[in-house]
């Protein structure tokens, strides 16, 4: 028997949704201001996993540019039909277009085609329906109007038109949360069964008090009848020490074994201050076994709670779990940039397609960024490429090396980001004096200098070594690894800070001398890194 150790995609993987097409499992997962957006994994046994592609994967795609932070693409669904992967998501925020659309593939690993936006679809969390009989069905949520209580949303379902990808027949509201006065009923999904039609949601909003309920009704447009158990799968209940929490979110799949499992975002919460807070992992993608009894699932049978490790009796991966991918023991992320285009796991901040903030193959074996803006505080693109910070313990490295002719003002090095209102730099400061190594902590607007040291010209060997709340800065190689510093990181926490991402560790490069609004345009200033690696020991 193998266990799948959660969670299965550990880091900043919020919203999971999954389908299953043969003997392969397809998870896709939220990813707001980052691009490329929108992760599709796959499985073959619901324990290893892999990076298989993004559904946002060209920067003309969609209009990232001007989204505020934890603004962007929201709670994707992605489903199986005709031969065709569906992911259907909404775009939030920014000047650009906003709304739903439906992104289609044949191949989940790309391309992936030009988004089709989905006329008078309000809100936010789409799902679709294919249902048996051919027809398919749209299902989102949205704020009440008027509502009878603050931030109730209602759950609607509409017929979609797939040759046109229109919405067409009348709409149905079908729900409003399991509990009267529940706020945000959302992340709807419908499934057909022998039973007829079974609506899953989750309400009391994406933190703590965040549950998975259900719904039954003989067809899409319902009337919905709520399950007597509900809420079916929450740790609302298990009070502010719960080590996991803001449990919801859920989409099942069937295995075609005979069996059923959820996927479900949690947020795995440290001890802070006497009490607790969330990892800077943020929300992850958990893995749950599923029963149904008397037609309703019974999520984690038996206890009714996320757990630690879960068993597959038909995978046959190692019993020790993933050796490789998401969730792997001792993994190492590296991109030692000598290769023709960047990890795929990198992410970077916003689109910004007229202009090139990175280059590879310039300098052979590196990553060269040009600063577009003037500092990780501005709300725009930024220069920077990172990895999903994924364990509660890990080091963070690179090797920058500054121009020359680097005007004064130009900042580049290590960053790990949660927002532009929080964020820690550890970079190399071209000054009037000379160069410099600063670490900072930005909260609110504020810069508070933990460290700083001189240093000088050519490389600069940069490490972050995080446990926890901590981090511990230190310049140089191997035994002469020096510290400069070191940071408390509870202000990254996304329970201290709100937002709906976690921390992203990368390397980074701003110009605080460029005009008001960002660069605009890739000029002289450069900085090149001869590797990014983050490894999270076993």
């Amino acid at each position: 028997m193998t266990a799948a150790r959660n969670p299965v995609l550990p880091g900043f993987h919020p919203d999971p949704s999954i389908c299953r097409v043969g003997d392969e499992f397809f998870v896709v997962t939220s990813t707001f201001e980052y691009f490329p957006g929108l992760p599709v994994h796959r499985s073959r046994d619901l324990v290893s996993w892999e990076l298989v592609g993004h559904a946002v994967h060209r920067e003309e795609q969609l209009d990232l540019s001007t989204v505020a932070a934890s603004g962007g693409l929201f709670a994707p669904t992605i489903r199986h039909h005709d031969g065709r992967f569906h992911v259907a998501c909404t775009l939030v925020g920014g000047e650009g277009r906003q709304g739903s659309f439906v992104v289609t593939a044949t191949d989940p690993a790309g391309p992936w085609s030009e988004p089709a936006w989905i006329e008078h679809a309000p809100g936010i969390d789409p799902s679709i329906l294919f249902d048996d009989d051919g027809r398919a069905w749209w299902c989102g949520t949205r704020l009440a109007d008027p509502g009878t209580w603050p931030e109730q949303t209602e759950v609607w379902v509409r017929e979609l038109d797939l040759a046109t990808m229109s919405l067409i027949g009348d709409e149905h509201v079908v729900w409003h949360g399991a509990v009267e006065g529940a706020v945000w009923a959302e992340g709807p999904h419908l499934y057909r069964d022998a039973d007829g039609v079974l609506l899953l949601a989750s309400e009391g909003g994406t933190e703590r008090h965040h549950a998975v309920s259900a719904a039954r009704g003989a067809s899409p447009a319902g009337p919905f009848t709520g399950s007597r158990a509900n809420p079916l799968l929450t740790h609302r209940h298990l009070g502010g020490d719960a080590a996991v929490a803001n449990v919801g979110h859920a989409d099942l799949v069937d295995d075609g074994r005979g069996g059923w499992w959820a996927t479900a975002l949690a947020t795995r919460r440290l001890p802070l201050d006497g009490g607790r807070a969330d990892a800077l992992q943020g929300r992850e993608a958990w893995l749950v076994p599923v029963a149904f009894e008397d037609g309703w699932p019974v999520f984690a049978p038996g206890t009714g709670l996320l757990a630690d490790e879960v068993d597959v009796p038909w995978a046959d991966s190692p019993a020790s779990g993933p050796t490789t991918g998401p969730g792997a023991r001792g993994r190492t992320v590296l991109d030692d940039f000598d290769g023709p285009a960047p990890h795929r796991e990198l992410l970077t901040v916003r689109t910004m397609p007229a202009v090139r903030r990175w280059q590879l193959g310039v300098r052979p074996g590196h990553l060269r960024l040009h600063p577009v803006s003037r500092g990780l505080g501005e709300g725009t693109p930024h220069a920077f490429a990172g990895f999903r910070l994924e364990q509660v313990r890990a080091t963070v490295a690179t090797v920058v090396e500054v121009s020359d002719a680097a005007p004064a003002g130009l900042l580049a090095g290590l960053a790990l980001r949660l927002s532009e209102r929080r964020h820690l730099t550890f970079g190399v400061r071209q000054a009037a004096a000379g160069r410099v190594v600063e670490l900072v902590l930005h909260v609110d607007g504020e810069d508070r200098l933990l460290g700083r040291t001189e240093a000088a010209a050519g490389p600069v060997a940069l490490s972050l070594e995080i446990d926890g709340f901590d981090a511990v800065a230190r310049i140089g190689h191997d035994e002469r690894r020096v510290v400069v510093g070191e940071a408390g990181l509870a202000p990254l926490s996304p329970s201290e800070a709100g937002g709906f991402v976690g921390v992203v560790a990368g390397v980074f490069a701003v110009d605080a001398g460029a005009p008001v609004g960002g660069v605009g345009a890739v000029g002289a200033a450069w900085a090149d890194f001869d590797l990014l690696s983050l490894v999270h020991p076993a």
